[in-house]
């Protein structure tokens, strides 16, 4: 396996026990090199215990973890890759924004200048308006994106970060999101969270824990991709409400639904038999063309993120 080819991250069997407690059992997914990854679960199900594993700040009890190709254990060599944001970051509040960089930089072997690469790094996160500030002056936004810069101050190949925006306002979150998404080009993201709808709005791949173990790993669309269900959105251009009537007749079609103006045209939810989806929408396709109708979406319902997960990991959903 060539460097480039070599995931970012890869956790093979992690297992972690406190006591009878099984925090991870077996769990093994690999994070692709250049991807934000969203690491997903509800409370309790493992994220901040694995997360802390590949940190090196707690040990797995059997499997293990690899950064770069590097063993995660306490003695850090893997650490040289790796830039690492906790949860709920501390920072000594009567230091500035700055001084707060130069003092970390001032750990790496390899920073011959530490000031420039603070300055670096506080214009990439976007703080230069209060660099100068004390951090305790900070808000929750400005506190997270100084974390995020301390993570990088390394110039690490991989970050990982631990619900970077769970405390936040939907503004500080929006900016957090935005920032993950413009550190693709420095490094591979894998991020940990309960928040649904930013993973489906930022992360490529995800991988979704319960109860320690394992649900599921994969690309974030392929995900949402598996689960479309036996209903279509369909807009017609010129369509009204009686098209209802001709569509519900139409082959592989069980029922319609009248949704309303949608995209220039008017919506319908359609219901199909199952195992008759594709001959229900070239049924559509060809009413459309028959009666001068614009086909303006004809396309199988797919289930947003928060649908997928409920699915995974809602004994209810699951039952259903």
């Amino acid at each position: 396996m060539t460097a480039t080819s070599q995931p970012a991250i890869e956790l093979t069997n992690l297992t972690k026990r406190f006591g009878s407690v099984t925090a991870l059992d077996a769990v093994t997914f690999d994070v692709p090199r250049g991807s934000i990854y969203g690491f997903l679960g509800p409370n309790g199900a493992g994220k901040t215990t694995a997360i802390k594993i590949l940190a090196g700040l707690t040990h797995a009890t059997s499997g293990g973890a690899t950064v770069d190709g590097i063993r995660a254990s306490a003695e850090g060599a893997h650490r040289r890759s790796l830039g690492y944001l906790a949860q709920e970051p501390r920072f000594y509040d009567w230091m500035s924004g700055r001084e707060t960089l130069r003092y970390v930089a001032g750990f790496y072997d390899g920073i011959d200048h530490p000031e420039r690469r603070a300055d670096e790094l506080i214009r990439l996160v976007g703080i230069a308006d209060a660099a100068d500030r004390k951090v305790k002056t900070y808000s929750g936004g400005m506190r997270q994106r100084l974390g995020i810069a301390q993570a990088l101050v390394g110039r690490p190949s991989v970050v990982v970060l631990d619900e970077p925006a769970a405390a936040l306002d939907p503004i500080g979150r929006r900016d957090v999101l935005e920032l993950l998404r413009a550190l693709r080009s420095e490094a591979t993201i894998l991020y940990s969270t309960h928040i649904l709808e930013d993973v489906q709005r930022i992360s490529d791949h995800v991988a979704i824990l319960d109860h320690g173990r394992l649900v599921r790993a994969a690309a974030t669309q392929d995900l949402l991709a598996s689960f479309s269900t036996d209903r279509l959105v369909v807009v017609l251009g010129g369509a009204s409400d009686s098209t209802a009537v001709d569509v519900a007749t139409l082959p592989g079609v069980a029922g319609v639904t009248i949704a309303g103006p949608s995209n220039g045209g008017l919506g319908f939810e359609v219901a199909t038999r199952p195992g008759a989806g594709d001959a229900a929408q070239a049924a559509i396709t060809r009413y459309a063309a028959d009666h001068g109708l614009v086909l303006i979406s004809n396309q199988r319902e797919v289930l947003d993120l928060e649908s997928v997960f409920l699915r995974l990991v809602d004994p209810q959903e699951v039952a259903a």
